[in-house]
């Protein structure tokens, strides 16, 4: 008889946004990440274990909705999620995500949960990851290009993970650089608001570029960048969405991504030829390439955010709640005969 991860009779856990914040708290942003990219760099290893494809998305003139499926073969994994770069006009997230965890054996779901704040801790997590294994040694100052909802979490995970000690922020918006410094005081990170990009990127080892404009823009230009430097695109990707000038990827000596065909699609190579050069980050992770070779080198991350990402932190946070009382919500119909949904209905 099948055993169920879940009783499908009392539902399926449920965390809402006011949930996960405090989950957030109790367990500690630091060790979170900490925890998550241990995690990570495992399901990194075991890369050819998952079933993977580009995700799906339905593209309109303001913005993207998407589907992000991912399984291996045990759990399979989908986030919900959109990016519509307007809604903050109107008072609205960018970004609007929620994900489910299920059973492959069964088909139920065994999670269900918001993602907004889970995909900024995922993403957050991803970037220091990569930047473990591509930054200089000794990377101290961190350039931030974009101040938007997810630049405290970078700036967190890049202390946690590679030891940053400086961040040097810049937006379009100053009132963004100014909600993100406030946000950041007391994390022990010496943060200064620049007046551009010029000036955010000097003396920096890493730069993190995370906007969200729905076009091709030059974010970081080829005299913006430095040997030596680690370029950390991240901004909300899509087909026509890039943030840097092409010269920069014909310039850099490595450039990493996640899952290349997804990349091709929406990342900043889509700007190149289909046949450009560049290197899985599992790859890496397995000693079959390396992330550099020397401290002169320019390294890109062309990260657009892939599912096992999700797959990772939705596990994680599964494994998380084991011990905790969770809300369930009744989201599967379990009438006491199963060949009998009408019955549900009563007389």
């Amino acid at each position: 008889m099948q055993q169920f991860i879940t009783d499908p009779a009392k539902g399926v856990p449920f965390l809402g946004v006011d949930t996960m914040a405090k989950v957030i708290n109790t367990v500690g942003i630091t060790t979170i990440f900490k925890e998550l990219v241990k995690r990570l760099e495992n399901d990194f290893l075991r890369w050819d274990e998952f079933d993977k494809s580009p995700r799906y998305a339905s593209h309109s003139s303001q913005g993207v909705i998407e589907l992000m499926p991912v399984s291996d073969n045990d759990l399979f994994a989908c986030k919900y999620v959109n990016g519509h770069p307007i809604n903050t006009s109107v008072g609205l997230q960018t970004v609007a995500a929620f994900g489910v965890l299920s059973d492959v054996a069964t088909g139920y779901p065994v999670l269900l949960t918001e993602m907004c704040l889970l995909t900024a801790l995922r993403t957050a997590a991803t970037s220091a990851m990569v930047a473990k294994q591509a930054a200089v040694t000794g990377a101290s100052t961190l350039a931030l290009i974009g101040n938007g909802a997810q630049s405290e979490f970078q700036a967190l995970a890049m202390q946690t993970i590679v030891g940053i000690s400086a961040v040097r922020l810049f937006d379009v918006d100053r009132n963004a650089s100014t909600k993100t410094a406030t946000n950041l005081a007391g994390s022990g990170l010496d943060v200064i608001i620049c007046d551009s990009v010029e000036q955010a990127v000097d003396y920096a080892d890493i730069v993190t570029t995370c906007t969200a404009d729905k076009r091709n823009a030059t974010v970081l230009l080829q005299e913006h960048v430095k040997p030596g430097m680690f370029i950390n695109a991240i901004g909300g990707d899509c087909p026509g969405k890039t943030e840097l000038d092409e010269h920069i990827l014909v310039k850099a000596d490595r450039i990493l991504v996640e899952f290349e065909p997804q990349t091709r699609i929406e990342g900043e190579i889509q700007q190149m030829t289909s046949d450009f050069p560049v290197t899985e980050f599992h790859r890496v992770l397995k000693g079959e390439r390396k992330a550099r070779d020397n401290a002169q080198q320019l390294i890109v991350f062309d990260g657009v955010g892939f599912a096992s990402e999700d797959f990772t932190a939705l596990v994680y946070l599964r494994d998380l709640l084991k011990q905790q009382q969770t809300e369930q919500l009744q989201l599967i119909a379990q009438p006491a005969n199963p060949k009998n949904l009408y019955g549900l209905l009563g007389s």
